[in-house]
């Protein structure tokens, strides 16, 4: 601009090629990839079909789901108490490395009994398979179950879960990271102790927390497996 005896602003010359329709368009990512099994880390088998959770601390789900900032996504790992629908453990991630489901389990490891049978379900993605997590649950002696294909339904309590929270606690899109980070932890806590929960006879999750035995559900189930039975995902 100088060699050419020019004086313009930075904001005068952006206005001058937006007019000119010269400006390079950011593009919008598209929604992110948070699975990938396709690797060579063990995988368990699915240890959860036909078990029903009678209190709390006997099956953990787990799942991460992203997060829309504008510029970029954010990753939350969530761990959930199947029989409470309790959040146990979560961290916000910028990152799709082990380290975020590892602290998110990090935080749900002090409600884990000492003692009795607990099952950690969770699909076939590398995170859950990974060294430092299977490690955290083989030292607790946490029986690992996964999913056994790419079906949702599979995992369907975690994925309700990531609906819950994305769906009516949670704007579509945030500034930034800390503004993400803030808005997941007051969404976690509505959740848990504020909203009742159909599948748990219209208690909180902390509420359903500290009861044992069959919790009446109010829902009805609308969504088939491949076999025609019905599987419930709330």
């Amino acid at each position: 601009m100088d060699a050419h005896g020019i004086a313009i602003g930075r904001d005068a010359f952006s206005e001058l090629l937006r007019g000119r329709d010269l400006l390079v368009r950011k593009r919008r990512r598209s929604k992110p990839q948070t699975t990938f099994s396709n690797h060579w880390l063990r995988k368990y088998e699915n240890l959860t079909v036909g078990f029903v959770p009678k209190a709390a601390g006997q099956l953990w789900v787990s799942n991460i789901t992203y997060i829309h900032l504008e510029e970029d996504f954010a990753y939350l790992s969530l761990v959930t108490d199947a029989y409470s629908r309790k959040i146990v453990g979560f961290y916000l991630s910028g990152d799709l490395a082990a380290g975020g489901c590892i602290r998110a389990l990090e935080m749900a490891l002090p409600n884990c009994p000492m003692q009795g049978y607990l099952i950690h379900h969770s699909d076939r993605v590398i995170q859950y398979c990974s060294q430092g997590y299977v490690r955290l649950l083989q030292e607790r002696r946490i029986a690992i179950s996964m999913t056994q294909s790419g079906d949702p339904l599979e995992n369907a309590l975690a994925e309700r879960v990531n609906g819950v929270l994305k769906q009516e606690l949670l704007e579509t899109v945030y500034p930034g990271f800390a503004a993400a980070q803030l808005a997941v932890a007051t969404a976690v806590s509505i959740y848990n102790y504020k909203r009742p929960h159909s599948s748990v006879d219209m208690l909180t999750p902390v509420e359903a927390h500290g009861r044992t035995g069959g919790l009446k559900r109010h829902w009805k189930n609308h969504y088939p497996d491949k076999n025609g039975k019905e599987v419930p995902v709330q």
